[in-house]
């Protein structure tokens, strides 16, 4: 598992800011001066999660804090989870994670907590007693739902879908395939998801599952892309089988990574968030839970991004998805 430069280079000073280490009892924590806050993506090294950063870079700056932003560079839930480990012993004064998996990450931040380090997380959640608040980057709702009615209104309601997402243990795509699948239950019968396949957030192995299944499903009307990586890979897919046209594309996605794609009407719309604005009031967050000024109910001022509100007690919803089409995607530059 490797280290970034910025926390290897501060390690040996942080661990002199009295952090228990695995295994230890509860301690009392020493904040560093300026705190040091550790923020890990569910992987490094993909527009989304560049662009998370950007916006963490520019909380922390204007907060006077000290941010280190790292992870693995595959998806991986042991990986993230090693990193937590070494974030520990290092002596973070924050730790807030995406989670591959929010199960596995749950007893390390549990363990960060008991250490006296606030424990928290943005864009997938873990268990909800493992930390205080999850920066929530849209309802779980609106954006199954609306990826749902975007593909509805592509395709006349109807047909055979493919689902292609990330990994089969993120907590947020699970819950945005669950209320997709309730949506299209309750409002459009026509449409029928006939599996979920799981990409890896590979691009390359993202291709070749979508090419795989659509050659041997030639019935397929539809992919749903659930992560930022799945719809580029679909609709590259789509576009090398010459089915532009036939088999539609709508997803989680980026307008920079997937401007091309829309503007040839391989995919019909992307469902998205600001993530440079995800990143930032997740900075913003985990230096209020530092100083003890964080809440968990009613609204939290981030910054530029104003007053925030708590969707349910311990989750802040940074605000409603939004829906981008070939109309529109120029109004959008992240």
């Amino acid at each position: 598992m490797r280290r970034s430069g910025a926390l290897a280079g501060a390690a040996a000073g942080l661990l002199l800011a009295g952090c228990g280490t695995l295994g230890a009892p509860q301690v009392t924590h020493t904040v560093n001066n300026p705190p040091h806050i550790c923020m890990m993506p569910k992987l490094v090294g993909i527009p989304y999660f560049q662009d998370t950063r950007q916006g963490a870079a520019q909380a922390a700056r204007e907060l006077g804090v000290t941010l280190v932003y790292d992870g693995p560079i595959q998806a991986s839930p042991v990986r993230q989870v090693d990193e937590v480990n070494q974030w520990i012993t290092a002596g973070c004064d924050a730790i807030t994670v995406s989670a591959n998996d929010g199960n596995a990450l749950a007893p390390a931040l549990e363990q960060a907590a008991r250490a006296g380090i606030a424990a928290g997380a943005w864009d997938a959640d873990v268990l909800p007693a493992a930390r205080k608040v999850f920066v929530n980057q849209a309802s779980f709702q609106s954006i199954g739902y609306g990826l749902a009615d975007s593909m509805a209104r592509a395709t006349g309601a109807n047909g055979q879908f493919m689902v292609l997402t990330g990994d089969l243990t993120a907590p947020n795509t699970n819950m945005w395939i669950s209320y997709l699948r309730k949506r299209i239950k309750q409002k459009y019968p026509g449409m029928k998801i006939a599996t979920v396949l799981p990409m890896e957030e590979d691009l390359q192995r993202g291709i070749d599952v979508t090419q795989n299944y659509l050659q041997a499903h030639p019935n397929t009307t539809g992919v749903f892309g659930m992560v930022t990586t799945a719809i580029p890979a679909a609709a590259e897919g789509i576009q090398q089988l010459h089915l532009t046209g036939k088999v539609h594309a709508v997803g989680v996605g980026i307008p920079s990574e997937n401007r091309a794609y829309v503007e040839a009407g391989t995919t019909d719309a992307l469902v998205i968030w600001n993530p440079v604005d995800l990143g930032y009031a997740a900075v913003y967050v985990a230096d209020a839970q530092v100083r003890h000024r964080m809440p968990t109910t009613g609204s939290f001022r981030a910054g530029r991004l104003g007053a925030l509100k708590f969707d349910k007690p311990g989750e802040l919803l940074l605000g409603p998805a939004l829906i981008i089409t070939k109309k529109n995607i120029d109004r959008y530059h992240f």
